[in-house]
């Protein structure tokens, strides 16, 4: 058992007699009435065993003791799943389960950095990471029905912490507030300015930390050795140079601060093949997956080359929050890019796919990129399926100022090829096509049911000033969550500046972007 395990351990008990809690009976039903998830909220702080009777004096007491307890429980959770692992009857089984407890890991982590009296925390980054917490849980439970193996071990796992979670984001939400930060160069603030050089340097490579060459030239022959080699703890940005080279291997990125700069697109590849139908989850599929906040990759292709046969299989997962994706290109079939939680943004990409090929629960935004999509073995291609489960997480695909068209191998049938811009994945699902160019290859109807109403009234899809043969909104479904998006104010929420604070924090990435419509 490591070390962070036996810490969990440890930790429960202290948890569980040491939460903040002060409140009579009638406090407590009145503050849990006013959360989606009363019933666990009432029960489980009426059964911890120190509480005083005095009354909770603001929502933002009860907030702070609605984390502890969802703290407290995510920890419960961790530790039953850690010894659920020898109850696993085969392989699938096994697989699905390192993902929960990695997962349960990461939620943890959300929970204790929003906690954390040191953290500078604002009400957006608070909902940003509890955002995250909860997509890990659903994650969790997505790779036990991804592999058909839902009902022995997950069974098992069951608990109230996602129900928690969702008291958490109501209560921190103060009406969605979309922040407008200056931003600086043509670069969202949440960038720092040395990384801005960077970007902006003819060739970051000469500025670079390390060299990966597969021809030895490097002081890495692989992508993973410079990773795990990369140092741990640093403030400053760690840059990794990744010559032109086909690096076939499976990454994973924890470090914070990394940036990975490649050749180009079409030069520099990191290529890699597993797949659901090859027996991986989708979340465990991923080429290069990075979760270490403050990531950037320039002038790299990830692929995935399991096919179209294989179903999922991701080129890249990014949970990394505030990273950055600038001139690189994705290339798989179905489920391609997973924009699987926190705030990105993609600038000049490409990316190719044919089912469901950008999907994820990320506040994500895409500007200046190419869309490809590929020919699908069914006949059907689905760009996006978005995944937000609760009303209030603060997520969504933003698709702006992009290109939409078939690639090579779907412009000689793309008659025979139905392409609709995306269908919903989760019941609160949130994508918009904004200032983009959509091709003919668009169905009419635009949008694609996922399973009968499922969602249809629950989903928020928006099209905005969209232009090219596939745009026109006349014959467009008539779904309620859909609509033809009439304001700039409206459309303004998902702009790099407003629906990811990208003033904030991308100027210091030096990667370009337009902060508003």
């Amino acid at each position: 058992m490591s070390p962070f395990h036996s810490l969990v351990i440890l930790l429960i008990p202290f948890l569980l007699s040491s939460i903040v809690t002060s409140y009579s009976y009638n406090d407590l039903k009145l503050w849990c009435g006013q959360t989606p998830n009363p019933q666990p909220c009432e029960y489980l702080l009426s059964k911890n065993p120190n509480h005083l009777h005095k009354p909770i004096k603001r929502k933002s007491d009860f907030l702070k003791l609605s984390l502890q307890l969802a703290q407290e429980r995510a920890l419960i959770g961790h530790a039953n799943t850690l010894s659920l692992g020898s109850k696993c009857r085969n392989q699938l089984e096994r697989v699905a389960w390192n993902d929960c407890v990695d997962l349960y890991q990461q939620t943890i982590h959300k929970l204790n950095k929003t906690l954390d009296p040191n953290t500078k925390c604002s009400q957006v980054d608070a909902q940003t990471w509890l955002s995250t917490a909860l997509t890990n849980l659903e994650t969790c439970k997505a790779g036990f029905y991804e592999l058909g193996v839902q009902d022995y071990v997950l069974p098992l796992m069951s608990n109230n912490v996602t129900k928690l979670l969702s008291n958490t984001l109501a209560l921190n939400n103060n009406g969605e507030s979309h922040q407008e930060p200056s931003y600086k160069d043509g670069f969202p603030t949440w960038v720092k300015p040395g990384d801005r050089k960077l970007l902006q340097a003819s060739s970051p490579a000469s500025r670079a930390n390390v060299v990966v060459a597969k021809d030895g030239s490097g002081k890495y022959t692989t992508v993973s050795a410079a990773i795990n080699a990369a140092p741990k703890k640093s403030n400053g940005r760690y840059v990794i140079y990744v010559k032109g080279g086909i690096y076939n291997e499976q990454v994973e990125i924890k470090t914070k601060n990394i940036m990975l700069v490649g050749d180009g697109i079409g030069k520099t590849i990191i290529t890699g093949s597993k797949s659901v139908g090859g027996g991986t989850t989708t979340f465990r599929s991923a080429t290069v997956a990075v979760v270490g906040d403050g990531f950037i990759a320039q002038d790299i292709t990830f692929r995935n080359t399991a096919g179209a046969k294989n179903h999922q299989a991701v080129a890249l997962r990014s949970g990394s929050d505030l990273s950055v994706f600038y001139r690189c290109s994705f290339e798989g079939y179905q489920d391609t890019l997973y924009v699987h939680s926190e705030r990105q943004f993609y600038k000049n990409c490409n990316i190719y796919g044919t089912v469901d090929f950008i999907f994820g629960n990320a506040a994500v935004v895409f500007q200046n990129c190419n869309i490809f999509a590929r020919n699908p073995p069914n006949k059907v291609n689905t760009i996006t399926a978005q995944g937000r489960t609760d009303p209030n997480q603060n997520t969504g695909i933003s698709i702006h100022d992009c290109r939409v068209t078939a690639a090579s191998d779907l412009k000689p049938v793309q008659s025979s090829v139905r392409t609709y811009l995306g269908r919903p994945w989760k019941e609160y699902s949130r994508t918009v096509f904004m200032k983009s160019f959509l091709d003919g290859l668009v169905q009419p109807a635009g949008w694609m049911e996922w399973s009968g109403n499922f969602a249809l009234n629950t989903l928020y899809y928006g099209e905005y000033m969209n232009t090219g043969p596939g745009s026109s909104t006349s014959n467009r479904v008539k779904w309620r969550g859909y609509r033809v998006i009439k304001t700039a104010a409206e459309a303004s929420k998902f702009t790099v500046g407003n629906f990811i604070a990208g003033n904030s924090w991308l100027p210091a990435t030096k990667v370009p972007f337009t902060s508003n419509l």
